[in-house]
This record gives structure tokens, sequence and C-alpha cells, in this order.
């Protein structure tokens, strides 16, 4: 039963145009960072970068390298679409980007992380076995289906990913408007929909249409009755995401993700017009068959584990941020900080310091490291090293306050604790961290 349920071939059509459509998605994430100015703001006017812990060592390039950087990824995202090269050419640009994501989180995005996951998969799978340059140059190559395993891999990530990303929205300033709210008021100059954003209504609707559409985007696709309302909703929530959020590629991406639900000879008709039909439903089960099976094992078991670490540890993840990322919680809080460090010396204490944190830090990561407990304890980390090249010995304590979701500010870093002295610990809830008042 479970050879005939993952090793049956079925038509491979889906995964060729979304392999042309995810390619070319990947160059414009690519190309479109460079001209829009992202890459200048994020990687080369900053002094450094908030990169995730334990990975120092992945640095921005000097000068204007990461503008090549980002070229190169745009040139492998081009053949990807054209499937030229192709297992090499997503490995490429897999490799790049899980670079730059580790590398920096003061842009920190879900759909940075999903687009990780997406490339390593497309990487594994067979995508280029039709409509590609590899298969011009070698016509032994083509295939016009795969193994069903394909397809239950894919819808299987992105299942997780909405489901978890519904129950995320399971609280209080969800459902009541508070959050929705707040989102919509930052976009109340938007051109023509700024005042129709503000209306209480609206930020109802939001709250539960985003949910039910999260919690059901995938069962209603997959029912052939309910698949062309579901689709038809889909647009709308994606453009409407679009548009008001401007979150990049990810929209299209959710949209590109709907070919895996609709028949292949209606894909053909639209996309590939030459391309036969496969229907000889053949079970062909594969030597890698127990490979297959502990590596699909493996993976749906990490990602179902980690959206829920943060249960692990103490207090609420709306406070203390602790298991927030890699765990599909997407637009879920609003939060704002007001920091202050102050730099004692040990040979002298009364030679206190404090630090303007302007002179160190960009907008960007102005905004996003006062209430962010990891990017707190690597400022001070930084300042420590730095005062430590001058051959001073310090101590590093913090003033902070956070507001979540417009609720009145909370001491939120032990003013006591020395964060030059501390170690950071992945697996345990930092106790420096006080406690909040979030119901």
């Amino acid at each position: 039963m479970l050879n005939k349920w993952l090793f049956t071939r079925i038509d491979n059509s889906a995964l060729i145009v979304f392999r042309i459509i995810f390619g070319a998605l990947l160059a414009i994430e690519a190309f479109g960072a460079i001209f829009t100015g992202w890459v200048r703001r994020v990687m080369i006017e900053p002094d450094f970068t908030f990169n995730f812990i334990g990975f120092e060592f992945l640095q921005p390039l000097p000068g204007n390298g990461m503008i090549w950087y980002y070229a190169i990824m745009g040139l492998f995202g081009i053949f990807v679409m054209l499937g030229f090269k192709y297992r090499i050419s997503i490995l490429v640009y897999t490799l790049m980007w899980a670079g730059v994501y580790l590398m920096q989180k003061s842009s920190y995005n879900n759909h940075y992380y999903l687009l990780m996951l997406l490339c390593f998969l497309m990487f594994l799978l067979p995508a280029h076995r039709y409509a590609s340059i590899d298969v011009w140059r070698n016509p032994e190559k083509k295939k016009i289906s795969m193994p069903r395993w394909v397809w239950l891999l894919l819808v299987g990530q992105m299942l997780i990913v909405y489901t978890y990303a519904a129950i995320a929205k399971l609280y209080p300033d969800w459902f009541n408007g508070t959050l929705p709210g707040l989102l919509m008021n930052a976009r109340k100059d938007y051109w023509l929909v700024g005042d129709f954003l503000q209306q209480e209504w609206v930020h109802y609707s939001i709250a539960y249409f985003g949910f039910f559409f999260d919690l059901l985007i995938i069962p209603l696709l997959l029912w052939k009755r309910t698949r062309l309302f579901a689709f038809l909703a889909a647009i709308f929530f994606h453009l409407f995401n679009s548009f008001i959020f401007h979150i990049g590629i990810f929209p299209y991406l959710a949209l590109a993700f709907t070919l895996f639900f609709f028949s292949s000879e209606r894909i053909n008709r639209y996309f590939l017009w030459k391309k036969p039909y496969y229907n000889k439903q053949e079970i062909k089960v594969p030597n890698y068959r127990k490979p297959l099976l502990l590596f699909l094992g493996i993976w749906f078991f990490v990602q179902l584990a980690l959206p829920v670490r943060h249960w692990f540890f103490q207090d609420d993840v709306l406070w203390t941020e602790e298991g927030h990322r890699l765990s599909w919680r997407m637009m879920l809080r609003s939060k704002s900080g007001i920091i202050e460090f102050k730099v004692v010396d040990k040979a002298n204490r009364q030679d206190t310091i404090k630090v303007k944190t302007e002179d160190y830090l960009s907008a960007k990561q102005l905004r996003a490291m006062p209430s962010k407990p990891d990017m707190i304890w690597q400022f001070a980390q930084r300042l420590e090293k730095g005062y430590a090249e001058q051959g001073k010995e310090v101590e590093i304590y913090v003033d902070s306050k956070v507001s979540v979701n417009a609720r009145p500010y909370e001491l939120f870093i032990d003013p006591s604790v020395d964060l030059a002295a501390v170690k950071w610990d992945h697996f345990h809830h930092a106790p420096w961290i006080l406690p909040s008042s979030i119901d």
C-alpha cells in the first residue's frame, strides 16, 4: 500500500511549470533586491549585520561585493527557469540564499525561510525533465511523469506552513481585531484605500478571513467541488497581501503552488501545448526506497516539531521571541522598544558610558533590535569586543522597555545583568528576559 501511495507514476506537468515560474521568481527576488536598494541598505551600509547566532563566520562581502553576489544569484535563478544545468543551478542558489538568510536577521521574514526550504526540495526533485535546456541537450533525460511522493512532499510542506500559520493566530489580539487594526493603521496613508483600511469591520474581516484561509485553503484546493472557489480566494488573498504588505515574491509563489491541485490536462492546455498527458498509473519502486522513507520521516518530523518549540520555553513567545523564527508565525504582533546600553569600565566603575546606538546601527537595525533579546545580546557582545580591542574590560547593562500590540511599555531586560558576561543558550529560556504581563 505504501509503495502504491508513494511510487505510482503521475503526470509531471505541474512540477515542470512550477519550476519555470519558481526560477523566474528566484531571479526577480535577487535582481529586485539590488534595484530596490535592499542589498545596499541591509548588507552594505550597516557596519555589521545581526547574523543567526552560531553563524558569525557568514559576513557580507566588502565593498559592492554583495551586489555582485545577488546578481550571480539572479543569474542562477534564470538558469533554474530555463532548466540549464538544473541541479547545479538550484544547488548554488540554495546555498547562496541560505548564506544571506543566516547572515542577517534585521529583515527577517518567514517567507525567506520558506524560500530556502523550497529551494532545497526543488534540488531533490526531477523538475528539469521537460521543457528545459538540459532535455534539449540530452533528450534521454525527458520524462512526462514523476513518482507521487514528489507531489506529496510539496503539498505536505505547504500544508504545514498554512496550518501552523492558522494555529498561531489563535490568540485574543488577532480575533478581537487589535492586531489587524494596528497593521492597517500603519497603512492609513495608502493611496485610495488608506481610509477604507481603518474601518473596524475591515479589521475583523482580515482577522477571520486570514484565519480560515490559512486553515482551509489546502483542503479546499484538494476537493474538486471547492477548488475553483479556493483558487479565486487565493488570488484575492495573496494579491491583497502583495498590495498592502509589500512582501516580495511570496504571494506569487503561493499562487504558482496552486498548480499542483489542477489537472494536468488543464495545465498542458494553458502552458505545455505539446506535452503528452501521462495516465498509465505505473508503480515503479526505486532502489532508493529506504533512504527516501528515512528522509521523508526526518524532514516532516523536523517541520512539525520546529514550530511548536516555543511551548517549551518559559513565558509567551510574543514577549520573549524565543521560538518565534522558523515557526510560520507571520504578521502576528506589533512590537516597539526603547533601549539604552550602559558601559561600565571594570577598572574604574565610576567611568560609565551611555551608548549612542545610532552611531553603530542602521535605521532598520534600530527598529528591529530593541524588541529582540538575541539581537540585544549580540549588540552587547559587539560592544564588549570593541572595548576589549581598546584594552578595556567592561560590563554591559541594558535599560529596556517593550510594548506588544500597543500595550503599555514594560521592563524587558533585567537591568542588573551584565550581558557581556552571559552566554547564549539556544535550548533554554534566557533568565535575564523579565516576565511579561501578556495574557
